[in-house]
């Protein structure tokens, strides 16, 4: 099959590489790592970024503050000997290539190039091209997007490989298109062979750049239609600035969605565009903690290979299946205890949120009606937070003072901790440990929601709004709770009421009952996350790949 080459600005593969934000870049780690399981000649390239993104610091009263402490890339990657070379700024950018690689379970390798700019022959403004992840002004942004875009393409050059296909994870990577269609591809092989994915339904996540910084960066490589291109796709600016995802699309046949709902959403933000649905999936070794995938190792024969054999859950035998629940349970209270200080009981129901701290997603909905959430769950729940907000974003870092203000009036009768500098880590020690998993965003604004596939993986069910996955996975009552129905106007005071009825009505009954209805219920959990692995992610992703030849 053809050789693709999957660019992307940020990528989670482990998480002391701390190239990766949230989300976007976890999701790139887990399609490279399902590449590799799969055997599909997948290049991935990026940028490397020496401080990586801002390391999240929060005081006693949920005030964030920042810092950007350098990593040493030697301790994760393998420099090569390749030099790449771009025109910028009227000077010569010179740039090393670092390089992972990804084995899997087949034992074929998908390699990741991490472009640095941090050569010395550069400037010290293309120096910090590779300081930050999303850091900067928009004249650093889109620098550092032609860096990936120009310079991904030119580093094949240097490969022994040729990229017979393109595909760019969100608009960061679009400059790449322009740069093959300079080195001579049609802009018919270019709508053939290239792939766009589209994730955020907010307007706030398309890069977009004025023209006139454009054509200073990227000079001739920009069509002179650019502008007819981005508006008849449907941009919503009408081409006031360069959309770099509208003009993605206008140069793509395929682009797809990372959920069906998604797909449905980013339908009325490109004009005429088929966005076809694909739904993302995680990586399950990466995603099972340690004591549930020695389970599993038990009891699902060759789910590490054959990860749809995840969907026979029910079939795993009840009190194995809490022993090792209770086990990463403890594992998070303790890890909670070190981090925060705050003592978590092992007979509460634990409820877990942890996200990128934007608006939409609503971190503090649960804490509207404090009075009411006494009278739910005083004795009953305690509360397990983590997520960073942009530096630069004021909203995200006020939800996290709301947060931290609500805890400090309930703490006597509801325990609430929030552990600061969200990760990798951290993230699968929450969603392997708690007992639900939280999400609220307004409908339907949340792309995917992977996080919320982890927990379920780990047997954590969901507790969520109908938006991202969870339409496509929820039966109420069986393997999780449906927040509300379905509805897409913003109604804070409904949506917190539907939480408590659905904690008051449905999840503390059954956390309650005796019997086996909650072992059950994570059994169903777990099978229902088998729709959702990496392996049916890449499986899906293949019929676009088998495509580009």
């Amino acid at each position: 099959m053809p050789v693709v080459g999957y660019f992307t600005a940020e990528i989670g593969l482990w998480s002391e590489l701390h190239t990766y934000s949230g989300g976007l870049g976890v999701l790139a780690g887990d399609h490279v790592k399902s590449a590799a399981d799969a055997g599909i000649p997948l290049v991935g390239v990026t940028l490397l970024y020496h401080q990586g993104y801002a390391r999240q610091h929060i005081d006693s009263n949920g005030v964030q503050t920042e810092t950007f402490p350098e990593f040493d890339p030697n301790k994760h990657l393998t420099k090569t000997d390749i030099t790449i070379t771009l025109a910028l700024d009227d000077q010569t950018l010179l740039a090393h290539v670092w390089k992972a690689d990804i084995v899997g379970q087949s034992g074929h390798v998908v390699p990741v190039y991490f472009i640095d700019t941090r050569h010395d022959g550069n400037t010290s403004e293309h120096q910090s091209l590779s300081s930050r992840l999303y850091g900067g002004d928009d004249d650093m942004r889109i620098r550092q997007e032609y860096v990936l875009g120009v310079g991904g393409v030119q580093l094949f050059d240097h490969l022994d490989v040729e990229m017979q296909g393109l595909h760019l994870n969100e608009g960061h990577c679009t400059f790449a298109m322009l740069e093959l269609l300079n080195r001579g591809w049609s802009r018919e092989d270019l709508a053939k062979r290239s792939l766009f994915t589209t994730h955020t339904p907010v307007p706030a996540g398309h890069d977009r750049f004025d023209w006139s910084l454009v054509e200073q960066v990227v000079g001739d490589i920009l069509p002179e239609d650019a502008r007819e291109l981005v508006r008849n796709a449907g941009d919503s600016e009408k081409g006031a600035r360069c959309s770099m995802s509208h003009l993605a699309v206008a140069l793509s046949t395929s682009v797809n969605a990372v959920s069906k709902l998604n797909a449905d959403v980013a339908m009325t933000m490109f004009d005429e565009q088929v966005i076809q649905p694909i739904t993302n999936g995680v990586h399950h070794i990466t995603w099972t903690s340690p004591v549930m995938a020695s389970f599993f190792d038990q009891y699902l024969n060759d789910w590490r290979t054959q990860p749809e054999s995840i969907a026979n859950a029910e079939t795993l035998p009840i009190e194995e299946l809490n022993h090792a629940r209770a086990t990463s349970r403890a594992q998070l209270r303790e890890y909670v205890l070190s981090t925060t200080g705050v003592e978590l009981s092992p007979d509460r129901l634990t409820i877990g949120f942890a996200r990128r701290f934007a608006t939409y997603k609503r971190a503090n909905l649960v804490f509207k009606d404090l009075e009411r959430l006494r009278k739910i769950g005083a004795g009953k729940i305690q509360f397990v937070f983590s997520g960073k907000a942009h530096p630069r974003d004021q909203g995200g870092k006020q939800l996290i003072r709301d947060i931290f203000e609500s805890a400090e009036q309930i703490a006597d009768e509801i325990p609430v901790a929030f552990i600061e500098n969200y990760d990798m880590h951290t993230g699968l020690m929450m969603t392997s440990g708690v007992d639900i998993w939280l999400n609220n965003p307004i409908r339907p604004m949340e792309a995917s929601g992977t996080a919320g596939m982890q927990a379920a993986m780990n047997g954590g069910p969901n507790c969520s709004i109908l938006d991202g996955w969870w339409p496509e996975a929820c039966i109420h009552g069986v393997n999780g709770w449906a927040i509300g129905d379905a509805e897409d106007d913003r109604d804070d005071d409904r949506d917190a009421e539907n939480i408590y009825k659905v904690l008051e009505s449905d999840v503390l009954p059954l956390w309650e009952e005796d019997g086996d209805g909650w072992s059950n219920m994570m059994k169903a959990s777990i099978a229902a996350s088998a729709g959702f692995t990496g392996h049916r992610m890449i499986q899906d992703y293949l019929e676009f790949y088998n495509q580009f030849s």
